[in-house]
């Protein structure tokens, strides 16, 4: 595996960051999972875009501009040989002091590694997930926004745990005022009397890209589509439940919290958004080769 930073490519073995990054010492830096299908990187320019908010919202000043980030990634992938996989871009804040100052954080970093991923079990995606709603709570805005995808993931991995200690894979986390925010790395999505239904970025949802994504199939498709306040009560009473994310796709939720979702199985709408959603990722994208 060739692994990018800063500009130059090294072996797994060979690849190192400084013990002083603020990235390894604080989780002070930021990220992106991206994926890519049939030669090709899947909503390549959206998950820049997003990288340049979250660096926005925590001051950092990105060593390169949109367009060469873009081209690094497809790079990458290209030395690595990859045509399906997962893309994990990193920018730290960079090497600085054992102080919390960022001014003493120069040269921030560039870290782009492409290989293979399975997040799930793949029978999972035909039989469906059975989730738990976790005592951990989302961020609050006003402490650390979960709109800024940060390398500092330990809200979620505590949730994680606790969902891993229920013999879960997957979790719900609710807000500080009891309403869904989402789960500990995908987004959640209900069917309800034909609508379907999603926490709305104030509830401290993540802008997912897969998000947006089934949200516009939805749409198109003929579905309304609403961001709603949702409780764990609209959760137990939906007709049909999966998960978004770039990396899991789309995954139904056929139990939450011993409640069994609609049938106990994956519904039609859920199905016929994941055949579209798997389509759209073959037909589209940034070519890796050309």
């Amino acid at each position: 595996m060739k692994i990018y930073i800063d500009g130059k490519y090294y072996d797994e073995r060979n690849a190192r960051i400084s013990v002083f990054d603020h990235g390894l010492l604080y989780g002070d830096g930021i990220f992106e999972g991206i994926r890519a299908y049939n030669g090709r990187v899947f909503k390549l320019k959206e998950h820049i875009d997003r990288l340049f908010c979250s660096a926005k919202s925590i001051l950092l000043n990105l060593p390169m501009a949109h367009a060469d980030i873009m081209t690094a990634i497809v790079e990458t992938c290209r030395r690595n040989k990859l045509r399906d996989g997962y893309i994990r871009l990193v920018v730290t804040r960079g090497p600085g002091t054992l102080g919390l100052n960022p001014n003493r954080c120069k040269n921030p970093s560039v870290i782009i590694i492409a290989g293979k991923i399975q997040l799930y079990p793949p029978e999972l995606y035909r039989q469906g997930m059975d989730i738990v709603t976790v005592p951990t709570t989302r961020n609050l805005h006003s402490a650390l926004n979960p709109a800024i995808k940060s390398l500092n993931y330990l809200n979620n991995i505590m949730a994680k745990i606790e969902a891993n200690n229920a013999g879960c894979e997957e979790a719900v986390m609710l807000n500080a005022e009891g309403f869904v925010a989402e789960c500990t790395g995908d987004n959640i999505f209900i069917v309800k009397e034909g609508q379907l239904l999603t926490p709305p970025l104030a509830a401290g949802a993540l802008y997912g890209i897969t998000r947006r994504v089934v949200m516009d199939l939805a749409a198109q498709a003929g579905l309304k589509v609403s961001e709603s306040d949702l409780t764990r009560y609209d959760l137990f009473n939906a007709n049909e439940c999966f998960l978004t994310g770039t990396a899991a796709e789309l995954m139904p939720v056929v139990k939450i919290d011993g409640r069994v979702i609609g049938t106990g199985t994956p519904g039609p709408v859920t199905g016929n958004l994941m055949t579209q959603y798997h389509a759209l990722t073959k037909a589209s994208g940034q070519p890796i080769y050309e």
